[in-house]
């Protein structure tokens, strides 16, 4: 019994001084720290020069795109959206990012996205994805890759019309069989803010829609004039959720690394007191070996 305590009291310690960093590797870690410091402090930079040119950008663009609210209406909160108002078969367009390290701006956008496609399949309605971004892509793929009708990555920013023209090419190649296209995307508000929204587009290819009450179209009644009326009302809205979506990204982004760079500052504090602690106690230990090995030799 006694053996069995003492070999459980070498196991402890041995526990205990491998679990214990050495001065060379506290030193390690902090040298290490320091890099990631200066890392996420760069990308803060970086990302801030990118949010003033994404944020122009955006804001040029809301009077290019401001016509389409009276035929699209307003965007929706995605986290309260009713959807029972969908009608029976739906498209989902989620628009995420290729890029990662920008916080939860991908994450919160996909659960919303599930929520909603759980709640369309409760109420008997279909819906499939058009998934833009590798990000997105990877997130969605696991849980409803069997709903994916297309996926865009690989884009090359900023953002331009004709990239968003090409990419509602795309999914007007898909698009004839739904009843509504849904826009999903991250809706930027300020360098702190940004909320997930959705914006549906219904094909407006009916001459005798109360809507076009109030316009002449030439020539009457023309199904191609409307056909083409709506890929230009898709591509301007595609084009205004990206620009959107960027913004947030380079925002969301930004206030990652600022958080980044204060954890490693507030890491690598730590890690100087435990290095001073140990490199205390190691001085003390051989002044103390020293002192013992004096005192034994005067005595001798």
């Amino acid at each position: 019994m006694r053996a069995f305590q003492a070999q459980a009291k070498i196991a402890r310690r041995a526990i205990v001084s491998r679990g214990m960093a050495t001065e060379k590797q506290l030193k390690e870690r902090m040298i290490g720290t320091t890099n990631i410091e200066k890392i996420t402090k760069s990308m803060k930079m970086v990302s801030a020069a990118k949010l003033r040119g994404d944020q122009n950008r955006l804001a040029a663009a809301i009077p290019f795109v401001k016509w389409t609210d009276e035929i699209t209406g307003v965007e929706v909160d995605l986290e309260e959206v009713d959807v029972s108002d969908y009608p029976q078969k739906n498209l989902f367009v989620v628009l995420t990012t290729d890029k990662g390290l920008c916080g939860g701006v991908n994450t919160i956008l996909s659960r919303m996205t599930r929520n909603a496609i759980s709640q369309l399949k409760a109420d008997g309605k279909e819906v499939d994805m058009f998934v833009v971004g590798e990000k997105g892509r990877g997130q969605l793929n696991r849980t409803h890759g069997d709903m994916f009708v297309g996926c865009v990555t690989d884009r090359v920013m900023p953002y331009s019309f004709d990239m968003a023209c090409a990419l509602t090419q795309e999914l007007l190649d898909v698009e004839g069989q739904y009843d509504t296209v849904h826009i999903l995307y991250n809706k930027f508000k300020s360098a702190i803010l940004y909320i997930p929204s959705v914006r549906s587009v219904t094909p407006l290819l009916d001459p005798a829609s109360p809507f076009l009450y109030q316009y002449e179209v030439e020539p009457s009644n023309d199904t191609e004039t409307l056909h083409n009326f709506y890929e230009y009302t898709m591509a301007t809205k595609v084009y205004h959720a990206l620009l959107d979506n960027a913004t947030s990204e380079q925002s969301s982004r930004m206030s990652a690394m600022e958080n980044a760079s204060k954890n490693a500052g507030e890491m690598l504090n730590q890690l100087r007191l435990r290095y001073n602690r140990a490199r205390q106690a190691r001085i003390t230990t051989e002044l103390i070996e020293i002192i013992s090995g004096a005192s034994a030799l005067e005595e001798q």
